[in-house]
């Protein structure tokens, strides 16, 4: 079994959208094993999958990737490359180089140990949205092997269009593609931000800088934690999440809201904090969510400290070392704040266990009221709902794992 597919890196152009999405007789739920085709919000009933589909984002590898990937990611936006070359930057300062895909591999690889120590003997496949391996050859090499039931992991806790909704189009996208629609079955396990493991990473990264804050002579009434995540247009935002949590602006704000008290409870109680947001792009006419990381940073006037909470993301890819590393972090020099950012759930072995928990539970059906869960919302839906996370002024596509549109 080759999971790399080595003659993908050969592409650039990632698979085209689909024109249809095959539904089992009197199913609303399109792909999906039996167990979830009719749409339950949550599914109790054992499943026996074949495989673990792992979907990342993609990233460029080398520096003639670099345009070819961007092209892929603002594919049918009409962005000249002109536009592209100012992302394109970014990647080039680090050789063409992000370092997504090689986070995606050691992923993998503690993801098959925590498998196998589990005594859950599941082949683990790879396969991203934008680039090599791109999840059309994956799956085509998932249907050879054998593969006919998989449960997919996108490396993405939250409710969005982006986050959710578009790994299920781009499943529907790589299943067309790839010829196997009728061979292959996908669920995807729940939107994880509420998992205890996920959350863990951030309380025990929040506690060691706070500690190294107060070594430092800094007082908790003089530090901000700013928990950061990615922006997204505030259209957007109110379409996440099953059109619940209006009152906050949609599921993808009151999501992070939840990991972030959770964290302040359990690792800074009574230190200020807020929700804030970061790598913003598209017209600026356009309302994004808001505010800014560094116009945060720039209005913490009685404030000596600032830790960085990257909530929203779950490895060091390039947003956060160049966003936060590069920029927010001059931001908080400027402003003459003492400013430490805390690290992502990586593989830290408590993200894995939960990777691996989110699988043994559609594995035995577990009960709604026996799964992990740590913050005031949750566990999540393992079925997305009618319009969740929809695209804002798009016709919805072909997408897999939710009922339809």
């Amino acid at each position: 079994m080759n999971e790399t597919i080595q003659d993908s890196a050969r592409r650039e152009v990632k698979p085209s959208r689909a024109t249809a999405a095959v539904l089992a007789p009197g199913a609303v739920v399109a792909s999906a094993t039996p167990a979830a085709q009719s749409g339950p919000e949550h599914v109790i009933e054992p499943v026996a999958y074949d495989a673990i589909l792992l979907s990342g984002f993609g990233g460029p590898e080398g520096q003639d990737d670099v345009m070819p990937f961007l092209r892929n990611v603002t594919r049918g936006r009409g962005i000249p490359d002109e536009r592209l070359e100012e992302v394109a930057h970014h990647y080039r300062h680090f050789g063409g180089v992000s370092p997504i895909n090689e986070q995606n591999r050691e992923l993998r690889s503690a993801l098959r140990d925590a498998l196998r120590d589990a005594g859950i003997e599941l082949p683990v496949y790879w396969g991203n949205r934008n680039w090599a391996p791109y999840l059309d050859d994956v799956l085509a090499r998932a249907a050879a092997d054998g593969v006919r039931r998989m449960i997919a992991i996108p490396t993405s806790a939250y409710s969005s269009y982006s986050s959710c909704r578009q790994y299920r189009e781009d499943w529907a996208d790589a299943l067309e593609s790839a010829g196997v629609q009728s061979e292959l079955q996908i669920d995807k396990v729940r939107q994880f931000f509420s998992h205890p493991g996920f959350v863990q990473p951030f309380i025990e990264g929040v506690w060691s800088a706070l500690a190294e804050a107060e070594r430092a002579g800094h007082s908790r009434d003089r530090i901000e934690i700013l928990f950061t995540t990615h922006s997204i247009p505030t259209a957007d935002a109110e379409l996440s999440g099953a059109g619940l949590f209006s009152d906050v602006g949609g599921g993808y704000a009151a999501q992070h809201l939840a990991v972030a008290e959770q964290v302040i409870r359990e690792a800074a109680p009574g230190v200020s904090w807020q929700l804030v947001y970061q790598s913003r792009s598209g017209a600026p006419s356009t309302p994004w969510l808001e505010p800014d990381i560094n116009d945060a940073i720039a209005e913490l006037r009685d404030r000596s400290a600032v830790i960085i909470v990257p909530i929203g993301f779950v490895s060091d890819h390039l947003e956060v070392l160049w966003d936060l590393d590069r920029e927010a972090l001059e931001s908080a020099e400027e402003a003459g704040l003492w400013a430490r950012r805390i690290a992502t759930p990586g593989i830290h072995p408590a993200f894995v266990d939960a990777l691996v928990d989110l699988v043994r539970e559609r594995v035995i059906g577990r009960p709604v009221g026996k799964r992990a869960n740590t913050t005031a919302i949750g566990p999540w839906f393992d079925v997305c709902r009618p319009g969740c996370c929809a695209k804002a002024g798009v016709e919805p596509g072909p997408a897999i794992a939710g009922i339809a549109p």
